[in-house]
C-alpha cells in the first residue's frame, strides 16, 4: 500500500438539474490520506471489489466497457442487486458497443428489477450513426465515494483463473482511497450527467485522474504521453496490448531512445485483436531502427495499459496506445508522481520481461511479403480498430 499526497479542493456544483441529486455539490475534504493498491490477476481483484461492495452504506458507482452475462457479471449482478435491496443507491453505466455480444436483457432486467439503475452508453440510434463508434472504455467503481477502481480489468470470465483457467488474460487494476476516490466520485457523476469534458482541479497533487477529452484539450492523453516522453531521462518503460501510435507519438519514442534514453515497450505476442496487432506491427521498423527496444509477452494475452518513466512517474488506467483510445473514446488513467507506485509498476514491467521475448531489429527485417501486405492494410484502416 502506498501513501497519496492530498490536496484541498473547491466544491463542485454540476449545473445541469436533469440529474438529480448527485449532481449536486459535492464537498472534497483536503485532510485525509489515501492509498494505492496494485491488482494484476483478476480473481483477486474481483474478490476485493466484490468485498467493497458489500460494505457500501451510500452509494455504488460503476462503469465497465464490458459486462458480460457470464460467471463473473452475475457475481457483480448479484453484489449490486443485494446493495439495491438495502437501500443503497446503485448506478451502473455500460457501454453498448463494448458489451453488444457478451451482456444480455436478461442481466439487464435482473439489475432494474433489483433497484439498479442501467444506463447503455451510446446505444445505436439511426438518427447519429456515428456516435456509435465513440465509447465509454472506462472501467471505474466508486463505493461510498471512499474507494475507487480503475484499470483495464472489464467484468468478463476471461480475466478469472478459476472460471477460465491458466488462459486468463494479464491486466492491470489500482485501488485508491480518500481524495482521489472522491475525484474518481465526480468525475463519474459529470461523466453520467453528460459533462464529459469536465475537469477537476488537482494540480496542486503528485497524483490525478486525467481524461483525454476536455475543454481545452482535445488530445489530452497524448500531450501527457509526449511530454513524459520527452522529459524521460533513463528509461521509459510501457506497456499496452494495442500499440496502434499516431506519428507525433511514434517521433516522441524515437527522440527518446536517439537520445540514449532505454525505451522498451512490452506487446502481447497473443491478441485478441489480430488487425490491430498487425497495424502494430507495421510501426515496429522504424521504432526498431531509432533504438526502442520490442518485447512480445508470452504466456497469455497481456491487456494491461500502464507506462512507467525514469521509475518515479507512472500512469496506468483504462487507454491503450492506440487512435481509439487517444482520440475517438472516451478514457480515464491515473498519473502519479508518487515514486513508491511508480516502483512497484516497474517491477512488475521488468516481471512480465522475464515471459517475454525481445524482437531482433535484423530478424524484423526479414520478414514475409505477406506480413508486410496486411501490416500495411491494417495501418490504413487504424482509425477504425
Amino acid at each position: 500500500m502506498v501513501m497519496v499526497e492530498t490536496v484541498h479542493h473547491d466544491i463542485l456544483k454540476m449545473p445541469d438539474s436533469h440529474c438529480g441529486d448527485y449532481c449536486a455539490c459535492v464537498p472534497l475534504l483536503g485532510s485525509s490520506h489515501g492509498f494505492f493498491e496494485i491488482f494484476t490477476e483478476g480473481d483477486q481483484l474481483y474478490k476485493s471489489m466484490l468485498a467493497s461492495i458489500a460494505t457500501a452504506q451510500q452509494r455504488v458507482d460503476m462503469e465497465s466497457y464490458i459486462f458480460a452475462d457470464d460467471e463473473v457479471g452475475w457475481w457483480f449482478a448479484e453484489a449490486l442487486a443485494e446493495r439495491a435491496r438495502a437501500g443503497v443507491k446503485v448506478r451502473l453505466h455500460i457501454d453498448a458497443a463494448g458489451s453488444l455480444f457478451w451482456s444480455s436483457r436478461r442481466l439487464e432486467n435482473f439489475l432494474r428489477q433489483k433497484g439498479v439503475e442501467v444506463r447503455w452508453f451510446h446505444r445505436w440510434s439511426w438518427r447519429q450513426p456515428w456516435r456509435y463508434n465513440r465509447r465509454n472504455h472506462r472501467k471505474l467503481l466508486i463505493v461510498d465515494n471512499r474507494l475507487a477502481y480503475l484499470g483495464g480489468f472489464n467484468i468478463h470470465r476471461v480475466n478469472s483463473f478459476a472460471v477460465y483457467g491458466e488462459k486468463r488474460w494479464r491486466d492491470t487494476h489500482v485501488a485508491m482511497q480518500e481524495s482521489l476516490a472522491l475525484v474518481a466520485a465526480e468525475l463519474f457523476d459529470a461523466f453520467w450527467c453528460g459533462h464529459r469534458r469536465w475537469l477537476p482541479d488537482t494540480s496542486l497533487s503528485s497524483s490525478s485522474l486525467v481524461h483525454n477529452h476536455t475543454l481545452t484539450c482535445r488530445h489530452r492523453l497524448r500531450c501527457i504521453y509526449s511530454t513524459a516522453f520527452a522529459s524521460a531521462r533513463r528509461h521509459v518503460y510501457l506497456t499496452t496490448p494495442y500499440f496502434v501510435p499516431d506519428h507525433i507519438t511514434q517521433r516522441g519514442l524515437k527522440a527518446a531512445a536517439r537520445r540514449g534514453v532505454d525505451v522498451r515497450l512490452l506487446v502481447p505476442r497473443k491478441s485478441d485483436v489480430r488487425v490491430a496487432q498487425w497495424a502494430a506491427r507495421s510501426a515496429y521498423a522504424g521504432l526498431l531502427a531509432a533504438g526502442v527496444h520490442i518485447y512480445e509477452y508470452l504466456p497469455r494475452v497481456l491487456h494491461a495499459k500502464t507506462v512507467v518513466v525514469d521509475g518515479n512517474w507512472a500512469m496506468v488506467g483504462t487507454a491503450n496506445l492506440d487512435y481509439r483510445s487517444l482520440f475517438v473514446n472516451y478514457e480515464l488513467n491515473l498519473v502519479t508522481g508518487d515514486p513508491d507506485l511508480s516502483s512497484k509498476l516497474e517491477r512488475q514491467f521488468l516481471d512480465d520481461l522475464d515471459v517475454s521475448e525481445c524482437i531482433p531489429p535484423a530478424r524484423w527485417g526479414r520478414r514475409g511479403w505477406k506480413a508486410r501486405l496486411s501490416e500495411t492494410v491494417a495501418w490504413i484502416a487504424r482509425r477504425w480498430l
